[in-house]
């Protein structure tokens, strides 16, 4: 049985082809309706699966093309985030046999399929299925940059691959910022057979956690797929599940930043140093008086933006080494003005812990006071 795939987001493309070819079936993929088109021509599929939210060729008109080839064998599958009722019933009016609704996983996709057109010549590549019951294909692609400087003895290799074979659409990029251990080494090997969801940006000098992040993001931006761009810590003292919500957050709002807030309360597991938690809270106080905005955690190391903001915020070099965050928001309200205040959002976090290791020193704390004063008088 042949299945051809269409969607413009690769990443959902080939997790999708792996597990349908693993389940016995012949496919093609196209990034684009009018590739998807040529496909269907040559390749006379029985089941397209497509998804509506593709530019320049929607997936509305793809099918109105298969529509007009009177072509009454083939079954119809759409796969996408768009939930707005009059498409879907316009869908079905064009023919469809099924509508799937992103988020969704490979397992439910594989049961569906299966029902339209029966089950593919199964082999010994097929996977196990308890393996693959997490696996969610996402409705937007996500890139996210890390910055690593000798990461080697504390990088958790294994957290960061189990996360992107169980959330397709996720684009993991480790920044090396010079590291003069085995750091690059270890992400190589991490990246190994993996480089459409893990890359490695390397750097050869060490230019400080700033400019790892600013070149990562740039880097990310090129890729035209990936709807958002954030940033994560490499020793995961934000875990994947509250950075995941962050996500959520901005999927689901018109936010062009969502920023994680270390904010102790109730319910929430977050640890800190005490001699640390109060240079925190002096700091954010001096923060919150330059920026305007009454934030409780500007420095947590866990943010997603949307990428229309990117070109605007990181083309230039950032000031500091540590407080490049602060300086983020204060290009936000520069840029924007009041409208920056709405457009940003800080979202408490369920879990933060302090990781051992951490670059910071309680010295270089001191040293941050001076570097406020260096931001409020460079943009202000």
């Amino acid at each position: 049985m042949k299945i051809l795939a269409i969607d413009d987001q690769q990443l959902i493309l080939l997790s999708l082809e792996k597990r349908l070819v693993d389940l016995g079936y012949e496919v093609k993929t196209a990034n684009t309706g009018e590739y998807g088109i040529e496909l269907f021509n040559s390749f006379n599929p029985d089941l397209v699966i497509v998804d509506i939210n593709m530019p320049e060729m929607s997936g509305l008109e793809v099918l109105k093309y298969i529509q007009n080839t009177n072509n009454s064998n083939v079954k119809i599958m759409v796969m996408s985030g768009n939930t707005d009722e009059d498409v879907i019933v316009q869908g079905f009016e064009l023919g469809i046999d099924d509508y799937m609704k992103k988020p969704v996983s490979l397992n439910e996709v594989a049961a569906r399929v299966k029902k339209l057109i029966g089950v593919g010549t199964i082999t010994k590549k097929d996977v196990d299925v308890n393996n693959e019951a997490n696996r969610v294909i996402r409705e937007k692609c996500i890139g996210v940059v890390i910055p690593c400087y000798n990461e080697e003895d504390r990088l958790l290799s294994e957290k960061f691959t189990k996360f992107v074979h169980n959330n397709l659409g996720y684009h993991l990029c480790f920044v090396n910022d010079g590291s003069t251990d085995n750091t690059l080494e270890v992400l190589e090997n991490l990246s190994k057979d993996k480089e459409d969801y893990i890359s490695v940006y390397n750097c050869d000098k060490n230019g400080g956690k700033a400019e790892a992040v600013r070149l990562g993001i740039l880097h990310l931006a090129k890729n035209p797929q990936l709807d958002y761009i954030g940033f994560l810590d490499a020793d995961l003292s934000t875990d994947f599940k509250d950075f995941d919500d962050l996500v959520k957050t901005i999927e689901s709002t018109d936010y062009k930043i969502v920023s994680g807030s270390r904010i102790s309360r109730m319910g929430a597991n977050i640890t800190k140093e005490s001699a640390r938690q109060i240079i925190s809270l002096t700091i954010n106080f001096i923060i919150q008086k330059i920026l305007g905005m009454n934030f409780k955690d500007t420095q947590c190391g866990a943010k997603i933006m949307d990428r229309e903001i990117i070109n605007n915020m990181f083309q230039e070099k950032f000031i500091t080494r540590w407080l490049f965050d602060v300086e983020i928001f204060m290009r936000m309200k520069n840029f924007y003005g009041e409208k920056a205040k709405q457009m940003i959002c800080e979202q408490p976090l369920k879990r933060w812990i302090h990781a051992d290791g951490s670059k910071l020193s309680m010295k270089d704390s001191f040293k941050i006071l001076g570097q406020l004063v260096q931001i409020a008088r460079y943009y202000k």
